[in-house]
């Protein structure tokens, strides 16, 4: 056997030996990844040749067959997450409601009137400017079965005035427009019970901020194949439940603990994904799974239509999620994690069996592995860490903004969208399909630009198509006053809660694509700086706070998600356009605040706080010392 030697390489050193002895090397650095997820060890790999044999023939591949496979394979986690985050669109759709008023149904048979005609005769007009919406919620105290009343006018022969007869609230329930079933019509959550439409949604957000806690735990506890795949089980069985849930709190119930696992098993997808591909490819296989996201929200806005249902488009979002446990025996353990447990010979087979699919080169002369755990990785990370310099207390509580705002935005502005829009289903399907652009418009700027500047460009260009959708708003409401006024108080509520129309009257035809048009670019910005904020998050703090860091900024997205459903039906309660002025504003001072955090790019990730402390102020990028160990005499002839 030669003597051994130890050489302490630079990585532009590095990476020239590494061409002479085509030796292999696999990364250190943990990855910046969203939603936070466990934590990973920095760990190295080293191996021992045999005798006579040389690590050039060993290379396993960065992004082979066997990750490409993986990739698109733990895709369908991230496309199956979006009728979980935004199916509140779709199976809580509030269609154009009225009261039911006894005795209605009977006379307009007997009169003949046509709809439109109904609904002028016994459904009240809008109301006095501010007053929250009549037509939907109340109805004229009048008994509709006595013979006296008119075809013509049948309201005339009581008052001169409809607005001197008295109104009350709908006491016999709701007559609901739409063919289809949702979650409102079924539970009557309109009127004063339109609160529980936001609720239900605020539930499946706590679920996420109080799962993000425990799963965690599980994944390094257990590993991530097996949080995974309990994840997974769980959230099937949970949404299948939630198709059949016999009332209102069970509903709320299954809806909180499809919560509290579901974000789990997408961010155990993330985390797994990120671990097979080599350290070039991580960023990229990183917004390329939350594209598959915007895949799922296409699919969902097209199955949607197809099954007007609700129950049984939770059962059609569910019942296919059974399927990913075949991961089981498609998706093999992280090796890092493996390793990080001392669990050598399942690593060996794990690397042998990348190898041979990568049509690689075995790896039958690997002898031995080695856990070497930096330094930095030992400290004990706490909360008080994150604000324990000037610099990292700014960069946490603008990170806890950016995450904040970034999820008021996104969700409400689909919300919002969903609420005003002409047809649900296709505006639903535009403002999804300006997602895949922004994940171009990420994969080809970063590198050019960093990460700080398309991040303040997207927030203003989010927060400023918030601001022209105001005006576009107020002439939209202005022109439907008119046309309530032409047509002598006929009846084109509204279909979400809160809201009054229940699409574009032929007056505002023209504003209303203007407003789809608008809202897509400002969809595009938000997405844009979704997937970027998960990047910055993680490059801005030293290696022992990285991933408490994340976990702590990002509980602010959950946050934000929780409230965000009150923000917007509340708010609209009042003026349809009011959330749009609190997106404008959060997204605008949000464009402001990125301003003040540091570029990356070029920059070595701190290791420690007083790397991070001084980031943005270092001339030239450190460089990472590793050290390769190799036998000098067998690979002599390299």
């Amino acid at each position: 056997m030669g003597a051994r030697r130890r050489y302490f390489l630079s990585d532009s050193t590095y990476d020239v030996l590494c061409q002479q002895l085509h030796s292999r090397l696999l990364e250190s650095r943990p990855v910046p990844r969203w939603p936070p997820g466990p934590s990973i060890p920095r760990v190295g790999w080293s191996y021992k040749p045999a005798a006579g044999s040389c690590p050039g023939n060993d290379q396993v591949g960065e992004f082979g067959w066997f990750q490409k496979q993986a990739f698109l394979t733990l895709c369908l986690l991230s496309a199956a997450f979006a009728p979980i985050y935004v199916g509140i669109v779709f199976l809580a759709f509030t269609p154009d409601h009225r009261c039911l008023s006894p005795g209605v149904a009977e006379l307009s048979r007997r009169c003949g009137w046509s709809l439109a005609e109904e609904l002028n005769y016994t459904v009240p007009g809008p109301g006095a400017a501010g007053e929250a919406f009549p037509r939907h919620c109340r109805s004229y105290e009048v008994d509709w079965n006595q013979s006296g009343l008119s075809c013509v006018d049948p309201l005339a022969s009581l008052a001169t005035n409809r607005s001197h007869l008295p109104l009350g609230p709908c006491r016999h329930g709701w007559v609901y427009d739409t063919p289809g079933l949702s979650i409102v019509t079924e539970f009557n959550l309109v009127c004063d019970n339109s609160w529980k439409v936001d609720l239900f949604q605020s539930c499946v957000n706590l679920g996420f901020f109080l799962g993000s806690l425990g799963v965690g735990y599980i994944a390094d506890r257990f590993g991530r194949k097996f949080c995974l795949l309990a994840t997974t089980l769980v959230g099937a069985v949970l949404g299948v439940l939630t198709a059949v849930a016999p009332d209102y709190p069970s509903l709320l119930l299954f809806r909180l603990l499809h919560g509290l696992v579901s974000k789990g098993s997408w961010t155990s997808g993330y985390v797994l994904i990120t671990e097979f591909v080599g350290l070039g490819y991580r960023r990229m296989v990183a917004i390329l799974y939350q594209t598959a996201f915007t895949v799922g929200l296409v699919l969902l806005s097209g199955l949607a239509y197809v099954i007007p249902h609700w129950r049984r488009l939770q059962l059609a979002t569910s019942l296919p999620t059974f399927l990913l446990l075949l991961y089981y025996w498609c998706v093999p353990e992280s090796p890092r994690w493996l390793l990080s447990q001392k669990r050598n010979t399942q690593v060996i087979k794990i690397i042998d069996h990348i190898a041979q699919k990568n049509g690689k080169s075995p790896l039958p002369d690997l002898k031995m592995l080695s856990l070497a755990e930096d330094v930095t990785e030992k400290l004990s990370p706490s909360f008080a860490d994150l604000f324990s310099t000037p610099h990292l207390r700014k960069h946490t509580l603008i990170l806890m903004y950016l995450w904040f705002t970034s999820s008021v935005l996104y969700q409400g502005l689909i919300m919002h969208v969903g609420a005003t829009g002409g047809n649900l289903h296709l505006d639903f399907l535009y403002s999804a399909l300006v997602e895949f652009p922004a994940a171009f418009i990420i994969l080809t700027t970063i590198d050019r630009f960093g990460l700080i500047r398309p991040l303040v460009v997207s927030n203003l260009v989010a927060g400023a198509a918030c601001a022209v959708m105001i005006f576009i708003s107020h002439a939209t409401a202005v022109g439907v006053e008119k046309e309530a006024k032409t047509s002598d108080g006929q009846l084109s509520s509204g279909r979400n809660p809160g809201t009054e129309l229940s699409g574009p009257i032929p007056h505002c035809q023209d504003l209303h694509w203007l407003n789809i048009t608008v809202a897509c670019f400002g969809r595009m910005g938000i997405t844009i700086v979704f997937q970027l904020v998960c990047l910055v998050n993680a490059e801005l703090y030293p290696t022992f706070i990285r991933n408490l860091g994340v976990m702590v900024c990002s509980s602010l997205c959950d946050l934000g998600g929780i409230i965000t459903p009150f923000l917007v039906f509340r708010l609209m309660e009042v003026w349809q356009g009011l959330p749009l002025i609190l997106f404008a504003v959060l997204g605008l001072i949000a464009g402001g605040m990125t301003l003040l955090l540091p570029e990356t790019k070029g920059v070595t990730l701190p290791e420690t706080i007083e790397d991070a402390e001084n980031l943005g102020r270092i001339a030239k990028p450190k460089e990472n010392t590793i050290y390769l160990q190799i036998q000098t005499s067998e690979c002599a002839g390299s």
